[in-house]
């Protein structure tokens, strides 16, 4: 059964990281799939849209629309962007069959700590999280603690034993 696979969290929290490693283990069992990652859709649809939260809805939305078609044509969708809007999660899990959504949470000073991209240190203003309030997933089908207990591939693992539960195969 293909899916869409939906992982939420802030930036630095772990999204693309345990998303790749997910993605090329989906890719070993032979169906198809794909890998959308958020700073990538922003360019593909030509980086049009800024970083307020008017801009960020409209880029959650455009991502998940995306996702829907996706899996209406039998491609699995492993889709890691930050997306933290209730309504945009409602979205999905009333137009996509087979969402599956993981909430990869992190603490603002693991956050913080990490800062790959220096959003957190530096004077970056529309930063979620830290700039405006975001909206916490209610009902994830998954919650991945990420502030460096776990390795990525373990944080996988556990995505595996969840993923094999909802379908009956664990």
């Amino acid at each position: 059964m293909n899916r869409v696979y939906w992982l939420t969290g802030l930036s630095g929290a772990g999204k693309s990281t345990i998303g790749r490693l997910w993605y090329e283990e989906l890719k070993k069992t032979g169906e198809p799939v794909v890998l959308l990652d958020g700073d990538e859709l922003r360019t593909v649809f030509g980086g049009d849209l800024g970083f307020t939260e008017a801009d960020r809805r409209r880029s959650a939305m455009r991502n998940a629309r995306l996702c829907e078609l996706l899996s209406r044509q039998g491609i699995t969708v492993v889709c890691c962007t930050i997306s933290m809007f209730d309504s945009v999660r409602e979205w999905n899990r009333e137009h996509i069959p087979g969402y599956f959504e993981v909430y990869i949470k992190a603490s603002i000073d693991t956050l913080r700590r990490r800062d790959q991209k220096g959003l957190y240190s530096r004077e970056i203003q529309d930063v979620a999280g830290v700039h405006f309030q975001v909206e916490e997933p209610k009902t994830p089908d998954l919650i991945l603690e990420n502030d460096g207990q776990r390795a990525p591939e373990e944080q996988m693992a556990l995505m595996w034993a969840e993923k094999n539960k909802m379908e009956g195969t664990g």
